[in-house]
């Protein structure tokens, strides 16, 4: 089966066979000591190429017709393994192959894959690309799963909201789940209130898209249970606590969490791995019409916990309430959930390093040996106990928004927690979904973080 696809695209992979071109991956010192095709050595050295880090050269065969490329790797290759990225844009139209290179054969082939990803549904194709194939000893099944997963969360996260509001959200939700024969149920607007997703309903009920709630099941029962849930914040004005302009610009993102936990979801489902499978995305638009909650109002949660609306733009975190507490209604083996939540972790982590919450020491050491393992960056914050009071209202159980702006992702992990009571195995990511930077394995924009660590983990949970 051909793993789902949001936007259809063509592979950047090439079957293979006579034909392609070599790439040679080399070192300042490979061009020092010659250690390279004699050809392309003369060629290097009278171009003035240094090999540095991400430095493409193309290099002519002895009848003067292109030969190859060489690929710059740096003093320190091992420090961005994702390098082959930077082939994906510059290399000339054409069929290539690594010819040589010091970095492992999955790493080579996702870096290539991840790179080659382009956003073009508002704008004409751009020239044709080159194509790469996939090293012999490396998994090329999975790497284009993986692929899929992170082009999908890109896709989705790239979309703006006129194109991409709940409703769109629910139908990728539903393609995506038909594509691998999952169950998908949904409870939309006035039914919300019905079904006790107060504080889902509260924050989406001022937008003209519905507020909703969609949950896919798959797999089989008796298997590790995984629940995945995402905040889906379609767009995001801040409500009556408007937002600046600036602030508002890439509000279309605000979704990254459902976007990441679908493009999750799809790696696990495509790679059948036997588990008992959970996705909750509860969908909104925080929009400011009359209806739109306020500053000073107090909802009940799902969970009973009350909740008092200290800034309208904490909206995250109430729709992660619902949802956590009707997840938690389950007995789990992980329970994840992850959130464009606060600009505190950005604060303390920059753009690229997202944070994650857990009180599970077994869990955040499968984490990190895993984020190591696949060089997907995470980094564990404190659930930190003395930041207890800071969520606490006068009048009412909770606050969405703690005074003295100090210390926010912690305390909106704090919040959070409040409604995972049953569940021992839980994990809270804040993440940016976000490149705000060109990469070689990265363009500007939407972006997955976290995932393929989470892969790696739930492959070793699941039964083999």
């Amino acid at each position: 089966m051909i793993p789902f696809q949001f936007i259809e695209r063509s592979t950047p992979f090439d079957a293979g066979g006579a034909g392609t071109l070599p790439v040679f991956a080399v070192t300042p010192h490979d061009i020092e000591a010659g250690n390279i095709d004699p050809i392309a050595l003369d060629w290097a050295r009278k171009a003035g190429f240094k090999a540095e880090s991400g430095a493409v050269l193309p290099v002519p065969a002895s009848d003067g017709h292109l030969g190859g490329a060489l690929l710059g790797l740096g003093e320190q290759p091992l420090e961005l393994p994702f390098l082959a990225g930077k082939l994906a844009r510059a290399l000339p139209a054409g069929r290539w192959h690594i010819e040589t290179a010091p970095l492992s054969a999955d790493h080579l082939a996702l870096g290539y894959g991840l790179g080659a990803y382009r956003f073009e549904r508002y704008k004409k194709a751009t020239i044709a690309s080159p194509t790469l194939v996939i090293p012999p000893n490396a998994d090329a099944t999975d790497i284009k799963r993986q692929i899929a997963g992170i082009y999908l969360a890109r896709d989705l996260i790239n979309t703006p909201t006129n194109d991409m509001g709940p409703a769109d959200l629910e139908a990728v939700f539903r393609a995506l789940a038909a594509h691998y024969k999952a169950e998908v149920s949904v409870v939309s607007g006035e039914a919300l209130l019905e079904k006790n997703f107060p504080l889902i309903h509260t924050v989406g009920r001022a937008s003209t898209g519905l507020p909703r709630l969609l949950e896919m099941r798959w797999g089989k029962k008796g298997h590790p249970k995984i629940t995945l849930v995402g905040k889906g914040v379609c767009f995001d004005t801040g409500g009556l606590d408007i937002k600046p302009s600036a602030s508002m610009l890439l509000m279309k993102k605000d979704m990254g969490g459902a976007a990441n936990v679908m493009g999750l979801a799809l790696m696990i489902m495509d790679a059948k791995l036997k588990v008992d499978l959970r996705v909750l995305v509860p969908a909104v638009e925080n929009s400011i019409a009359g209806n739109a909650f306020r500053p000073g109002d107090i909802y009940t949660s799902r969970k009973g916990l009350t909740v008092q609306i200290d800034n309208t733009d904490a909206e995250g975190r109430l729709i992660l309430a619902d949802a956590l507490a009707y997840a938690d209604e389950e007995e789990t083996d992980l329970l994840v959930d992850m959130a464009t939540l606060t600009g505190a972790a950005r604060v303390a982590l920059g753009p690229d390093l997202p944070p994650f919450f857990t009180d599970d020491e077994d869990l955040a050491s499968r984490l990190a040996a895993a984020s190591t393992a696949v060089d997907d960056p995470l980094w564990r914050m404190p659930l930190y106990r003395g930041y207890e009071k800071d969520v606490t209202a006068r009048i009412a159980d909770l606050t969405n928004a703690p005074s003295g702006g100090m210390a926010g992702a912690i305390t909106a992990a704090l919040f959070l927690k409040r409604f995972v009571t049953q569940s021992k195995h839980w994990v809270h990511f804040d993440i940016f979904a976000w490149s705000q930077n060109e990469r070689p394995h990265a363009p500007i924009g939407g972006e997955a973080q976290a995932i393929r660590a989470l892969y790696r983990v739930i492959r070793g949970m699941a039964k083999h």
